[in-house]
């Protein structure tokens, strides 16, 4: 299976050639299975560093509950490539996916640590800590996680402890201006439905910022709490009977609540703002505004060079991701027959046609 990453959008994998070489075969037939497709894409390795030091490509492990390769995990592979490191020598990136469903995880991160990872990478809180649960002694990267000191996966940023490092997000700070400019964009929004899986803490936390925040604005938030896919699909199947005309998704990808909302804000002309950048608007959402993933992946692969030139994760600062971006659809704007003002348009960062 081979694909190509455009945009910060991995599309369908990430090796951009044939996977050649014994290691990198079993490596891949170890990371199959039944919850997960596993794709491998070969190595990096700076053209500096000895080549005596390592024998083998270096087997980086990423987990994710998505359904195929994230922006964060596309953003690593560039990020990487960026740094001089070659594919198809010196590093092997098997991805396990277990498309939305969380309580797989920590099968999933333990089987990446069976399969001989040397280093493991995580693109969400979720997925972090399961690969934090799965190993004390191999080195983990993470990017897009939420508030890494007061989920308990580093002691500080500075000195951020054990075997972990990684880059932060400030999605939940961003909620509140991220209401505001969807207010802005949709002349007359009032009420406007957050739907979010039962377990997500951050998503709880999320909700109080977005409730405050609607408050100020004059604005009534519906939050639902649902627990299986077919909640989702009941709660989004009669939106305009509901009353609800906006809608907000959440950032992380269990249940697929996000993918349902797109389907439904598609199908039923409401509009949806979502956090993340790039991936959603590219498939048809109305706006975004939230840190660029993809870039915090690229940004993450600056750590793990640190790593494989030697350095213990412990001590290496998490990192953030300071680059906000706010995008809009203008193609999506124009099927809701939405008249965007001037002074909203001059505020997007990026509008896609």
């Amino acid at each position: 299976m081979h694909g190509r990453v455009t945009s910060g959008v991995s599309i369908q994998a990430l090796s951009s050639g044939a996977i050649s070489g014994a290691p990198g075969k079993r490596w891949r037939r170890r990371c199959l299975g039944a919850l997960a497709l596993c794709v491998v894409s070969p190595g990096l390795w700076t053209s500096d560093v000895s080549r005596a030091a390592r024998a083998h490509p270096v087997r980086i492990g990423a987990l994710t509950e998505s359904w195929g390769p994230t922006p964060p995990i596309a953003g690593l592979r560039d990020g990487l490539v960026e740094l001089g490191y070659r594919e198809d020598t010196d590093f092997f990136l098997g991805v396990r996916f277990t498309q939305g469903d969380r309580t797989a995880l920590a099968v999933a991160a333990q089987e990446l640590v069976e399969a001989g990872a040397g280093l493991l990478f995580a693109d969400s809180n979720s997925t972090a800590t399961a690969v934090q649960h799965a190993t004390t002694r191999i080195p983990i990267v993470f990017a897009a996680v939420e508030d890494p000191v007061g989920s308990g996966l580093v002691q500080s940023f500075a000195q951020p402890g054990g075997n972990i490092t990684g880059v932060a997000s400030l999605d939940i700070e961003l909620g509140p201006k991220r209401l505001q400019l969807f207010q802005e964009l949709v002349p007359g929004l009032k009420r406007v439905l957050f739907l979010y899986e039962a377990t997500d803490v951050y998503a709880q936390e999320a909700a109080t910022a977005y409730r405050e925040a609607a408050r100020r604005l004059g604005m009534e938030l519906v939050e639902q709490v649902v627990r299986t896919q077919e909640d989702v699909q009941t709660m989004l199947s009669h939106l305009r009977q509901r009353q609800v005309d906006g809608l907000l998704a959440p950032r992380c990808c269990a249940l697929n609540i996000s993918g349902f909302i797109l389907t439904a804000a598609t199908q039923q002309l409401i509009p949806a703002m979502f956090a993340t950048n790039v991936y959603w608007i590219e498939r048809g959402a109305l706006a975004s505004f939230g840190s660029n993933t993809y870039l915090s992946g690229r940004q993450a692969a600056r750590l793990v060079d640190k790593i494989l030139r030697g350095a213990h994760p412990a001590q290496i600062p998490v990192e953030v991701n300071a680059k906000i971006q706010f995008t809009i659809n203008l193609k999506t704007a124009e099927a809701l027959g939405l008249a965007i003002a001037p002074d909203v348009l001059y505020q997007a960062d990026h509008l896609f046609r």
